[in-house]
């Protein structure tokens, strides 16, 4: 892809850190990448360029409104991705009237302006760095929802921290900035806390480090002169480094929030996380997802008082000071696994792809449900099934309305810039059949090779599962109706249908813990792949029944789409794990037909069942 990146920040701030991490990621895949930012320099190998985005005075918003918009026609970029208010700004006006997303992170608590609610100028897709902050914007700016992505910052670890010892010097580290709230948070430290832990540890260090220390509020100034007089170099001012890893594998305990905290406790140094938002105490195992939550310590989910309870945390400092253990090695792991660049890095990628779809795609492609395909109608209060010539009937209106089916894995295939959007149908259309019914193979087949068309078939992972057992167990009188075999399954990848995921037993997840719906989950998808030895990126969720919960460990499995039946959004992008689905039954005629495929049917359905 071709990425343009919009920065405002004059200093290495942690969304700078942000930009150029992803920058660099994505260019190790192969990606062209470029940086438009107050700085003139960065540590990229990227196409680098300085723009005063910070300025808000309208000539210079205007100038780089037009450079910005300039630069997306000269490179051809595919996706504009935005790390602060400034930057967002001025890059929703530059794209405007031009098939180009923009990708806005999000790295704090937002000021409402005007502005805001006059025009979206976050863009097509938001990235929410912690879920506090997917809270605030949902709930105080009332973002729509559809549009957060959580998604924390990415952090390239250095060498596994396993086996990290305590350091043999007693080393407590301020690190982070010295201007803004964080500013206040250290002169606060430097007044009443430092001063206390200095005087009884004789042993301890108090390391300052992080720029912007002339910014420091003059009652932190006035503090760290009097600590310096009294204590000497056991106050060490380092001030901006390079160098943050090193001084975190000197330091004993950490104090600070965001990047700062990830970074440290990646490695495996403790930390107590303060941030502008507050304070969550030294993060441990049991107090690793609220803190998480908030960014340790930055970003309230509401607005609410920030104080702090500095005897509270002279306390829990002390204490800890007194015997330091390392950070347990189960937490370590598991934020070098949450915050892994080459994974989100990925995530965002996948976020941009979206974007792009969502952006240059038809707004609206019907993805229609069948199940049995029968000679004869059945008997059943089900109603999920369409008869042999009833459903030769659909494939002559879909042809007369000169709709063009697709599977999940073409659109896939557009998505990931395999194939050009140039030649994405103008009338796409997604027929799915969920089950994997024998009469699929002798009815379904031959009519769809008839009219040259796909569609995506979703199986269950157990080949020994033969007739639909999940209806006949709960109503007696339901037919029995058989599944095919494996030869028969792979007539259909053989005729090139998708095969999708079913759950291994058919199984309605919500009534099963989720360590076991997590193994129907990913157990089909393994299983499929390689009885049929094929691709499998999309999963169906039985009866349409999910949670969130669900729908993360479909994304986990590795799918790429999750559907659902008559629940998700009006369009596929809106949330690729919870896809509508259109129900077909027996009596649909070309007027229903005509209604189901209309883009506004989605819309309709959700205002008359009032979902």
């Amino acid at each position: 892809m071709r990425i343009l990146h919009v920065l405002s920040a004059n200093f290495f701030a942690g969304s700078v850190s942000y930009a150029v991490h992803l920058a660099e990621a994505h260019r190790t895949q192969g990606h062209e990448v470029w940086l438009l930012s107050d700085a003139a320099t960065l540590p990229t190998g990227a196409h680098v360029e300085q723009l005063p985005i910070s300025n808000r005075r309208h000539p210079q918003r205007l100038r780089n409104i037009r450079r910005i918009r300039q630069l997306v026609k000269q490179q051809q970029i595919e996706v504009v991705h935005a790390h602060s208010r400034a930057a967002s700004w001025v890059a929703y006006f530059a794209l405007r009237g031009l098939k180009v997303p923009l990708v806005s992170t999000v790295h704090g608590r937002q000021h409402l302006h005007t502005s805001t609610s006059l025009f979206d100028i976050y863009g097509d897709k938001v990235v929410a760095i912690c879920a506090n902050l997917r809270t605030h914007l949902a709930e105080e700016v009332k973002m729509q929802p559809d549009k957060i992505v959580l998604l924390p910052n990415g952090v390239a670890f250095g060498e596994d921290a396993r086996g990290r010892s305590v350091p043999s010097e007693l080393r407590l580290s301020f690190i982070g900035r010295f201007n803004g709230g964080k500013g206040e948070r250290a002169a606060a430290l430097l007044q009443h806390v430092f001063p206390v832990l200095l005087a009884d540890l004789p042993s301890l260090r108090v390391s300052l480090i992080g720029g912007e220390l002339e910014h420091l509020p003059a009652a932190g100034k006035t503090a760290l002169a009097e600590l310096q007089q009294q204590f000497g170099s056991r106050v060490e001012v380092v001030g901006f480094t390079d160098d943050v890893p090193g001084w975190l594998h000197r330091s004993t305990l950490v104090i600070g929030a965001g990047r700062v905290a990830i970074e440290a406790l990646g490695a495996g140094v403790p930390v107590l996380a303060l941030g502008e938002a507050g304070s969550e105490g030294i993060v441990t195992g049991e107090t690793y997802i609220q803190a998480a939550a908030s960014n340790f310590g930055d970003i309230s989910a509401l607005l609410a008082s920030t104080t702090v309870d500095y005897d509270a945390l002279l306390a829990q400092v002390q204490t800890f000071l007194q015997a330091p253990q390392p950070v347990e090695e189960v937490l370590v792991q598991r934020v070098r696994a949450d915050y892994n660049l080459v994974r989100i890095s990925s995530e965002v990628l996948a976020l941009y792809r979206s974007a792009v779809m969502k952006k240059r795609v038809p707004g609206f492609i019907p993805v229609l449900m069948y199940h049995k395909i029968p000679v004869e109608p059945l008997q059943t209060k089900h109603r999920i099934f369409v008869t042999k010539d009833r459903f030769a009937e659909h494939l002559r209106f879909f042809q007369q309305q000169r709709f063009t089916p697709i599977t999940f894995l073409d659109y896939l295939a557009f998505a990931n810039g395999e194939k050009n959007l140039a030649d994405f149908p103008a009338r796409p259309l997604i027929l799915t059949f969920d089950d994997g019914y024998l009469d699929n193979y002798t009815n379904l087949l031959p009519l769809m090779q008839q009219y040259g068309y796909r569609g995506v078939l979703y199986l269950l992972g157990n080949p020994a599962i033969r007739y639909n057992y999940w209806d006949v167990e709960t109503d007696p009188t339901e037919p029995r109706c058989e599944i095919m075999d494996e030869a028969q399954k792979r007539a259909f990848v053989a005729a090139g249908w998708e095969i999708g995921a079913h759950t291994m037993s058919h199984a309605r997840l919500p009534e099963l813990p989720l360590p076991d719906a997590a193994r129907e989950i990913r157990e089909s998808k393994t299983a499929l792949e390689k009885s049929l030895e094929t691709q499998i990126v999309s999963f169906a969720y039985p009866y349409g029944a999910l949670t969130e919960a669900h729908k993360q460990q479909v994304h986990e499995a590795g799918f790429a789409f999750g559907v659902a039946t008559d629940t998700g959004g009006l369009r596929i992008e809106d949330d690729r794990f919870q896809v509508f689905r259109v129900n077909i039954f027996p009596e649909e005629t070309p007027a229903t037909l005509r209604k189901k495929t209309s883009s506004w049917y989605r819309q309709y359905y959700r205002w008359k069942r009032g979902k």
